[in-house]
């Protein structure tokens, strides 16, 4: 059994995309950003008390990029490249720039939300980091083309990066290349079923966070 432990529109919806792709059976666990996340419990799934956080085959894993590719490889040959693949390098390459990209986000979603008085705010940082953040994910699409970021067809990489983009546009404009790529991602039936079963908003209630003006 699979159990996947997971907060709304979290970097977890990563981990829930790739298990739709895959066609898996999974027990979704819906958490909030209380306590129940530093319970003991929980930090024996997780040690830094966040999601996602998956049970799989008698364990538990922590990490979303090392959740790709052991389901991936495990379950789901399709969605990666395996070793001497001619695309293996390429593909633990964009796969893992996903966390790149969260860097990124996770800095914008702390200064947007979490920080709520604008004394605690850098608006400085908030700039850098959207056009940052545009940087990474031009990138993207202009690896992805009009196609998927491998040659080969989709894969893991692109839940990875898709999520990016996904929650990127809530930041900066996404050029016309990104927003059709965007646009593939999301026709995908796994992802809308994803998107589905993702849960209420808990972090992003508005459309778009725009960075401070000069």
């Amino acid at each position: 059994m699979i159990r996947l432990h997971h907060v709304a529109q979290a970097r977890s919806f990563r981990v829930l995309w790739l298990l739709h792709e895959i066609g898996a059976e999974f027990e979704l666990v819906p958490h909030s950003f209380d306590n129940s996340l530093r319970a003991p419990a929980f930090l024996a799934l997780s040690p830094a008390g966040r999601v996602p956080a998956l049970e799989v085959d008698g364990r538990a894993m922590f990490e979303s990029g090392a959740m790709a590719e052991y389901l991936t490889e495990s379950r789901a040959p399709h969605l990666t490249r395996a070793l001497g693949d001619a695309e293996r390098a390429d593909f633990l390459e964009w796969l893992h720039f996903g966390e790149t990209i969260g860097q990124h986000l996770a800095n914008l979603t702390q200064h947007h939300i979490v920080l709520r008085e604008d004394h605690m705010r850098s608006p400085t940082v908030m700039r850098l980091e959207a056009k940052r953040l545009a940087k990474c994910l031009e990138a993207v699409a202009a690896q992805a083309g009009a196609g998927f970021l491998l040659a080969g067809g989709f894969s893991a990489a692109d839940v990875q990066c898709g999520y990016g983009l996904y929650l990127g546009a809530r930041f900066t404009e996404l050029s016309e290349g990104a927003r059709a790529y965007l646009a593939r991602l999301m026709a995908r039936p796994a992802f809308q079923r994803a998107l589905v079963q993702d849960g209420p908003a808990q972090i992003y209630t508005r459309e778009f966070y725009a960075a401070p003006e000069v």
